[in-house]
């Protein structure tokens, strides 16, 4: 029986079928989210085997409240906390159910959720979880969220926002730190795109800003982007994670994060607080090229190309995959009009960046 054939249909009329391809290592990458180009770097991946060969236990075996939490967990979440500020930390299986744990968990009824309309699906599927009562405010916009705020009688306010946008590649308003201190609400800075881009330290938004770390304060970040393995972590005031431990069914109720992941991670850490400056310069190095190549002036190494049309930015995708180059063709309902998304990532070189862009150029001039 074909029980969806007509919304497949639907989806292939509108040019928004999707299919997964195997990866094919030929073509340069630029479509990934490997920001900093770690998930080839042989020497981490060793350096953690060898680790991980070395224990009795090779995997979780359970969930974090069953005999999963293991002594590599707690190393990495106690050297998330000092590298970000924070007072306690979990480590969870991925962003998706990192998102899903703290807002199913946190806003509870007679409180308010007050969401960034770009907030990644995640949040946004959550947020339809038991009745939430959300609102949703425009991209950015802190009038609009100071006004919503100001005339909220909830009984507990909490605010969810990106550190760097996934699709735009644009940073959250410094100006929302002060807000969720003014009216007192729980601040959720969703940094799965920031972490180990941007700031001093590479440590993501808190970092970029210079944000002083307050109770209210929390941060989700992911393990699967510039930090070359898998997985996700939430950091908070102790207070928070012990709710969340209590609450949180992502936390609860699923198998801890995998040892070798977490061991991953853990080092890809050290090392990118080892190398903050010369990775801090080449991740400005491409920012620089997408400049000068596009007139695209990106916060991130994210750099979004609309293209507004959905058959014609997979045929650009299509196009630039012939010339040896892998990219995102982004359509609905991920964006609201289609887009070709590049990574300029610190894994290939400025060349090549700089040879994509001018053969993004040439693409464009059909658009």
């Amino acid at each position: 029986m074909m029980y969806y054939e007509n919304e497949l249909k639907a989806l292939k009329r509108s040019n928004r079928y999707r299919t997964r391809e195997l990866v094919d290592e030929t073509k340069l990458d630029f479509a990934s989210n490997d920001y900093l180009g770690l998930s080839h770097n042989k020497e981490l991946h060793e350096k953690t085997a060898k680790q991980l060969s070395s224990l009795d236990i090779n995997s979780s075996k359970a969930s974090m409240l069953v005999n999963g939490y293991h002594k590599v967990h707690k190393d990495f979440e106690d050297e998330l906390c000092r590298a970000n500020g924070f007072e306690s930390g979990i480590v969870m299986g991925s962003g998706f159910n990192a998102n899903i744990a703290l807002i199913e968990s946190l806003v509870r009824k007679g409180d308010k959720l007050f969401m960034d309309e770009l907030y990644h699906a995640s949040g946004v599927l959550a947020s339809g979880f038991n009745g939430i009562d959300v609102t949703y405010f425009k991209h950015n916009d802190m009038d609009e969220l100071k006004e919503l705020l100001k005339n909220s009688n909830a009984k507990r306010v909490v605010i969810a926002v990106e550190g760097i946008y996934s699709m735009d590649g644009d940073l959250c308003k410094r100006a929302v730190f002060d807000i969720a201190d003014k009216y007192n609400a729980i601040l959720i800075v969703d940094e799965a795109h920031s972490s180990g881009v941007i700031g001093k330290n590479l440590m993501g938004v808190f970092d970029y800003y210079g944000i002083e770390i307050k109770p209210n304060y929390i941060k989700m970040g992911t393990l699967g982007k510039a930090y070359g393995s898998f997985g996700a972590f939430v950091l908070a005031s102790e207070h928070i994670v012990e709710y969340l431990l209590n609450r949180a069914k992502p936390v609860i109720y699923a198998t801890s994060l995998s040892l070798y992941d977490t061991i991953l991670a853990h080092n890809a850490l050290r090392y990118i607080l080892t190398n903050k400056e010369k990775l801090a310069l080449e991740v400005q190095k491409r920012k620089d090229i997408v400049y000068k190549e596009l007139g695209i002036k990106s916060e991130s190494l994210i750099v979004p190309i609309l293209i507004s049309d959905n058959k014609k930015v997979i045929d650009i995708k299509h196009k630039l995959l012939d010339k040896g180059y892998s990219v995102g063709a982004i359509r609905q309902p991920t964006v609201k009009s289609a887009i070709i998304r590049v990574i300029a990532r610190v894994g290939v070189s400025i060349k090549d960046l700089q040879a994509l862009c001018r053969d993004i150029k040439v693409e464009l001039k059909d658009v």
